[in-house]
């Protein structure tokens, strides 16, 4: 055999291996998403609209992005559930960083909520690290907070057409006095 069919049935031999290879990776996959549990289905997809516009914001003064944690998730829905009746904006007063959002009437979006806490950064200024006097920036400074890495939320849908209660809790905690947040 001639070193150019050899060097072409190597060259084959490597195509039809990538191939099956590439094959039951698409076989594998398609198998897992028929059979893949709707509940965590579910629950990734809630995950991602809170993790989306968080990361986004993160992104935007380049800090590493958030990962969503069963365990914060389990403390924000314990706590929202609290608040259930009366939709009140009091923090939980955990260990956790925590940024709460409350909205009237149903339908408010987890996008929507960290939305309008990352609108926040119009209000920082960095320079001085504070707010712009008489507004609020603190829901976006825990967002970005550079050594925060883990984030769960939850939210409740408030009795007698109270409103949208949302909370997300950090870990680390962030918005430490006299510390810049990235």
């Amino acid at each position: 055999m001639s070193q150019s069919s050899s060097t072409h049935s190597m060259s084959l031999m490597c195509f039809i291996t990538i191939t099956v290879a590439l094959f039951l990776l698409l076989v594998t996959t398609t198998h897992a998403r028929i059979y893949a549990d709707p509940d965590q289905e579910q629950e990734r997809s809630f995950a991602s609209q809170f993790l989306i516009p968080h990361n986004a914001a993160r992104s935007k003064v380049r800090v590493p992005p958030l990962v969503w944690s069963a365990k914060l998730t389990r403390y924000a829905q314990w706590y929202a559930n609290q608040r259930s009746n009366d939709c009140a904006l009091e923090h939980s007063n955990g260990r956790y960083g925590e940024n709460l959002f409350w909205g009237g009437g149903a339908g408010w979006t987890p996008a929507q909520a960290v939305k309008l806490w990352a609108e926040e950064e119009q209000y920082y200024n960095y320079n001085l690290n504070s707010c712009d006097e008489g507004q609020m920036c603190g829901h976006y400074t825990q967002i970005v907070w550079n050594n925060t890495r883990k984030v769960g939320c939850a939210n409740v849908t408030c009795s007698s057409d109270q409103g949208t209660f949302i909370t997300c809790n950090y870990h680390p905690p962030g918005n430490y006095i006299g510390e810049r947040p990235y």
